[in-house]
């Protein structure tokens, strides 16, 4: 079990250090992430596979996304910022009203709360890309959104 991290307060503001502290964490590897399996809820709401990279970042995540043969991702946005690094595959991103195409190789930044929403251009086969986001961030100071098109906040 993790310990807890100390909640600071006003109270606490005598606290700050000169020095950041070195504090081991948890985990420093996630072995065989695929294998893990998808994440079954953020996949079927996402509507393409989606593989969490478990570590205990505290300002950034990353994960494994891919998409099936012609698939094409909801349309969607967030307070977050996210970079795309594509590993397998070629296809678009549309970022706001901005068609982007990528191919294995190529990275994609989406901006914070642009409309976006990514596809495979291949029949045969599927894209696999890994997605860096400052989510955990801003869901710490309680500011992160996410917005799927037709539905409200």
């Amino acid at each position: 079990m993790e310990p807890k991290e100390k909640q600071f307060s006003s109270k606490d503001f005598h606290e700050t250090y000169a020095r950041p502290k070195y504090a081991k964490p948890s985990k420093l590897v996630h072995k065989n992430v695929e294998k893990a399996g998808v994440h079954d809820q953020f996949s079927t709401e996402r509507k393409h596979p989606v593989f969490f990279i478990d570590l205990p970042s505290k300002n950034v995540s990353m994960t494994i996304g891919g998409l099936l043969p012609n698939q094409i991702t909801n349309r969607h946005r967030h307070t977050y910022e996210t970079v795309l690094y594509v590993l397998e595959g070629e296809g678009w991103t549309e970022i706001q009203d901005e068609k982007i195409e990528w191919k294995a190789g190529d990275a994609v930044y989406i901006p914070s709360w642009a409309w976006h929403r990514h596809g495979n251009i291949n029949n045969k086969n599927s894209a696999k890309y890994l997605a860096c986001e400052n989510a955990p961030q801003l869901q710490n100071l309680g500011v992160a959104l996410r917005e799927e098109e037709g539905r409200d906040l």
